[in-house]
């Protein structure tokens, strides 16, 4: 695990005494650039339910599928907003492996992903064949965004986009308007475009349990029901099996039995802009 004397030198605006949404889901997928904070947040969430960590990778899972058959369909260009500390099987990784000629633009706010990135991707950030880079920025200002300088070096957005919000909407309060944030986004694509999103739901009683704990520990994390959820896919054409509970999005192998509680924590799809 990581502690303070293992910050790289010269990574600036890393608070290690506050806990980081993508540390804590580092940790939970048992990455090693964590600190103890974040690890104390896992632990009291980790106690209401024990198998965060399967939905950890169940998010992580469904990201591979869904960004496979983006790339399968077509889609050439990546936003991946919220992109979180790299691990195995990252984003560029799935899809330049289907179209090795796809450009991948990462957001995130967290200056220990950057450095993180910066490492991961090396040579390939830099140079007029690069398909891959990182922006250090917030999701949550989308004419920002989308106006950077370095997103738009790398996405065309008269072209289709597979824009992607995994797990980070929930993260979101409602006074921040999430509504008009993916609004804002959905509204910059171009006909052909998919939108990628999951969300944590409100889809039992122990699940505003956990909202409560994340609440209170780290400030975010909103259970919001599967009405509100599909109304961030709003006007859009669903894709396939629709909304529904992670592992029930196009399963690589078939699913055995019903789902756990713990299965249904988290709801996502994919959206295509007609």
């Amino acid at each position: 695990m990581a502690d303070e004397s293992a910050i790289p030198a010269g990574i600036e605006g890393i608070d290690t005494s506050r806990p980081s949404i993508a540390r804590l889901y580092d940790y939970l997928l048992g990455g090693t650039q964590n600190f103890p904070i974040d690890r104390e947040i896992a632990a009291k969430t980790l106690q209401v339910v024990p198998q965060l960590r399967d939905v950890a990778r169940d998010n992580r899972a469904i990201l591979i599928r869904g960004v496979r058959h983006m790339a399968e369909a077509g889609i050439r260009q990546f936003l991946d907003l919220g992109s979180g500390l790299p691990t195995e099987q990252n984003t560029h990784q799935v899809v330049q492996r289907v179209a090795p000629d796809a450009r991948v633009v990462y957001v995130d706010i967290d200056p220990l992903v950057r450095e993180h990135a910066l490492a991961l991707l090396g040579d390939s950030l830099h140079g007029d064949t690069a398909h891959t880079t990182l922006v250090s920025g917030d999701m949550r200002r989308p004419e920002e965004i989308l106006a950077h300088p370095e997103v738009r070096s790398l996405i065309d957005f008269s072209e289709p986009v597979g824009l992607m919000m995994l797990g980070v909407i929930h993260h979101l309060r409602d006074h921040e308007d999430p509504d008009g944030i993916t609004t804002a986004y959905r509204e910059a694509l171009v006909p052909g475009s998919l939108f990628f999103l999951t969300h944590f739901c409100a889809s039992y009683p122990d699940a505003l349990e956990l909202e409560k704990t994340m609440l209170a520990t780290l400030g975010t994390g909103r259970f919001r029901t599967e009405e509100e959820i599909a109304a961030y896919f709003s006007g859009l054409e669903m894709l396939p099996p629709g909304l529904v509970a992670l592992p029930e999005w196009r399963p690589d192998a078939p699913l055995s039995g019903a789902l756990s509680d713990s299965q249904r924590l988290m709801m996502g799809g994919i959206g295509r802009k007609t």
